[in-house]
């Protein structure tokens, strides 16, 4: 576990590549559509209906870097340490990984990695309990969910696995978040 002291030093005089954001997040065909728009007299439903979750594990930081992992199975703690096994070894410095609560990131094994990960330059610090919105990556569910996937997505299970690699493939490029304070813009080309 990282000390607050050295997270808060590590923040204000490190580039903000150096702090990343962690959450996990789940996408099936049961679509998030808020509200919707149709020609009147024509009737547009999408029949209720069960789905597989597609889902996704990624860490984010201010500077628009995104490092994603895809499962179409339940992420869990082997997944989540397999992940960062993987990412700790492209580290150029030292890094702070920010995380929420989840029974994935608090479980023994996970924290068994602390150290390891720690010789490595990657500090895992997590966020106080229900306090998702001090979790930037939450603005990466927000937005591919509710502005960035295109209803066509919602056509098959493949299409929309596909939708949303490509959005994570052009993350960066395509799709951007700006980061003001604690509030998150959209840039799409």
């Amino acid at each position: 576990m990282i000390c607050k002291r050295w997270l808060l030093k590590a923040i204000s005089n490190g580039p903000p590549s150096r702090l990343f954001y962690g959450d996990e997040s789940g996408f099936s065909l049961i679509p998030v559509v808020p509200y919707g728009w149709q020609v009147a007299g024509h009737s547009l439903e999408r029949p209720s209906q069960s789905s597989r979750r597609f889902n996704v594990l990624a860490w984010l930081n201010q500077a628009g870097e995104l490092v994603s992992f895809t499962s179409p199975v339940s992420i869990n703690s082997r997944f989540v340490i397999g992940c960062v096994d993987e990412w700790v070894s492209s580290l150029t410095g030292p890094t702070v990984l920010v995380l929420d609560n989840a029974p994935m990131h608090r479980s023994k094994s996970f924290r068994a990695c602390f150290e390891r990960w720690q010789q490595a330059g990657l500090y895992v610090f997590f966020l106080p309990a229900y306090s998702p919105h001090l979790n930037k990556a939450e603005c990466l569910w927000r937005k591919i969910k509710y502005e960035w996937l295109d209803t066509a997505a919602y056509a098959s299970y493949e299409a929309l696995t596909q939708a949303v690699k490509s959005i994570l493939a052009e993350f960066g490029h395509k799709y951007t978040i700006q980061f003001a304070q604690n509030h998150c813009t959209i840039n799409s080309v």
